[in-house]
């Protein structure tokens, strides 16, 4: 049978190489009995193809059976395929056959191969290999003569190297591989697929068929159709049913496609991608953390000022350890006061030049503290810590001991709910 035969026959839209050769190499391999597995991405018609097979084939006048493998529990896919024996589990109250039995002779397609169970995939290598099987909970062995086509979305080769599926039923099965293209590999087709379902709804639904202009067909030929020709024949099924005009233009068309129009770029990390909460949190503390560093810096180098010039050192000289632990929290504390240093007696005169900045609070403690360059120095050459989730746990710790172990009263004072407190105390193992 000639190509354009068996694309009358089974109904096939379309021109592209890679769907002619697909075509081809299932009509060649029709006439054999050997097993074959199709390769494609759901939705690109690869049952379609198991029946041009079984229907040029010599088994065409005996069974034909499509198992969806995914579709069955693992517990009962065994007896699915094979049988079983009376009283074999728990529920079988009656012998049963299965579809390697009920279908001899003929054809059995195994869709989604790749969730077939490891047990599973040893049994039905030892029918591809002996054609003998065994029921669940019979010792007697069964010889059937099915022909296998198997057919998968996945890369099986992938999953052998996982230990997900075995090698030697991977190399049995692909005998002979057909991979079917997706649509967006074949878009020279997709114009003539919308107009053959939009005529084909036109006649079920007694209207007008819908035609598309030539910005629409743009659109519609640059979508990347993640769901193949399933999807395209629902889009076309949608603007037949709800189009109020017959001529569709780009703007109309684009209202039945969806938002996402399956960009395979990556995500922004700041868009909201259903963590908008933890990403705010993130964001917060990144910028109290980046503020902290700066002032930080600044007093260093305002103490470096005092330093290099004493006439400054009289505004400086009553900024005790406790002051500025009071000021500030005990890590921005720890990093503008070393702790080598000790309490000495201030020589200084008092201060006629500029007042001390505001963010320094005097006090009339009778041990002023000053703070040498030889510790200031000491004290730059230590790395600060600055990775983010040290420093949240840190505050988290800190907030918890505020309030006394008052996860509600902490989170309102971390900004946070006590949702995610409750989870961060998980994340980061705090013992409350």
């Amino acid at each position: 049978m000639d190509l354009q035969s068996i694309k009358n026959r089974f109904g096939i839209i379309g021109n592209s190489a890679a769907l002619n050769h697909a075509l081809n190499t299932a009509a060649q391999v029709a006439a054999t009995d050997l097993t074959v597995l199709i390769i494609g991405e759901s939705g690109v018609g690869k049952e379609v193809f198991s029946q041009i097979i079984h229907a040029l084939s010599a088994r065409k006048h005996n069974p034909f059976i499509a198992v969806n493998c995914g579709a069955i529990p693992e517990g009962t896919i065994d007896s699915e395929l094979f049988g079983h024996e009376k009283g074999a589990f728990t529920g079988a109250v009656d012998s049963r056959k299965g579809y390697f039995e009920t279908v001899n002779g003929g054809t059995i397609f195994l869709d989604e191969i790749g969730e077939m169970p490891l047990g599973t995939q040893a049994r039905l290598l030892r029918v591809l290999e002996t054609g003998e099987f065994i029921r669940v909970g019979s010792s007697k062995v069964q010889k059937t003569d099915v022909r296998v086509i198997a057919a998968t979305n996945r890369e099986l080769l992938e999953f052998t190297q996982k230990g997900r599926f075995r090698e030697d039923l991977y190399y049995r099965l692909s005998t002979v591989p057909i991979r079917v293209s997706s649509l967006r590999d074949r878009k020279e087709d997709i114009p003539l697929l919308f107009r053959k379902f939009a005529v084909d709804f036109a006649e079920r639904y007694k209207t007008a068929p819908v035609q598309l202009d030539e910005e629409a067909k743009q659109l519609l030929v640059n979508y990347p159709w993640p769901g193949n020709i399933r999807e395209l024949k629902n889009i076309a099924e949608q603007i037949s049913v709800l189009s109020q005009q017959p001529q569709i233009n780009a703007a109309t068309l684009h209202s039945f496609l969806p938002n996402k129009t399956g960009s395979r770029m990556p995500v922004l990390a700041n868009q909201n991608n259903g963590t908008g909460e933890f990403a705010n949190e993130r964001e917060i503390l990144y910028k109290l953390f980046f503020d902290m560093k700066k002032d930080v810096t600044e007093l260093k180098k305002m103490f470096v000022e005092i330093l290099q010039n004493p006439a400054l050192a009289g505004a400086a000289k009553s900024y005790t350890q406790e002051s500025l632990l009071n000021e500030y929290s005990p890590v921005e504390a720890a990093t503008l006061i070393p702790s080598t240093i000790t309490p000495t007696p201030s020589t200084l005169t008092p201060s006629t030049v500029n007042p001390a900045p505001a963010n320094f609070h005097p006090t009339t403690s009778t041990q002023p503290v000053l703070l040498h360059e030889n510790d200031l120095h000491e004290h730059e050459e230590v790395d600060e810590s600055l990775n983010i989730m040290d420093k949240e746990k840190e505050l988290i710790v800190k907030a918890l001991k505020k309030h006394r172990g008052k996860r509600k009263d902490a989170s309102v004072d971390l900004g946070i709910s006590e949702r995610t407190l409750y989870r961060k105390l998980k994340e980061y193992d705090i013992d409350e």
